[in-house]
């Protein structure tokens, strides 16, 4: 592929910036392997980035049990809404309640949102916010130090120390032992 194709494909473009990765996920039941682009989220960019001493800026546990949050997240259908519903208004159909009112989701989301719920009070406050910001809201560690007001670089570390409290909540650490130094500086 000449370099002219390379800079006007979309796809090649694409294909550059994705850290794709296979995973096994549950779906109706049944475990199926899947390709992510583990490079969309902030985790999978601290997971790849290296700390001084050459160690990744968060481990695997720390990562599985961030994505873990986000996939309860996304099932439980926390996400905002960033679309009208327009089914409301006008029409001859009946009109319907809020999308968002929890006698009308699934069993499965109603679990999922348990499960945050669960997971936000291990954590406790404070560390829940900044988990939901990052994990779920999928916002940057910049934007997140800015939104709570905490100088640069303070973020990866309370957010490590969310981790390890979710980690710990969700049975991921052995005997719930958590990392006995930091990696950050």
């Amino acid at each position: 592929m000449t370099a002219e194709k390379r800079a006007t494909d979309p796809d090649s473009f694409a294909a550059a910036h994705r850290l794709t990765a296979r995973k096994r996920v549950a779906v109706d039941g049944a475990e199926v392997d899947v390709c992510v682009n583990e490079a969309e989220t902030p985790l999978g960019w601290l997971r790849r980035r290296k700390g001084p001493g050459g160690k990744p800026l968060l481990d695997e546990t720390q990562f599985e049990a961030g994505e873990k949050l986000r996939r309860d997240f996304t099932i439980g259908q926390l996400t905002p809404r960033v679309t009208v519903d327009w089914s409301a208004i006008g029409g001859s159909q009946p009109q319907r309640g809020a999308v968002r009112d929890p006698a009308e989701i699934a069993d499965h989301a109603l679990a999922a949102r348990n499960r945050v719920a669960r997971a936000m009070e291990a954590v406790g406050p404070g560390l829940s916010d900044l988990l939901i910001a990052v994990c779920c809201h999928l916002e940057g560690m910049e934007a997140a130090e800015r939104h709570f007001g905490w100088p640069q670089r303070a973020g990866k570390i309370v957010l490590a120390i969310a981790l390890d409290r979710l980690a710990a909540h969700y049975g991921l650490r052995a005997g719930g032992k958590r990392r006995t130094k930091t990696r950050f500086r």
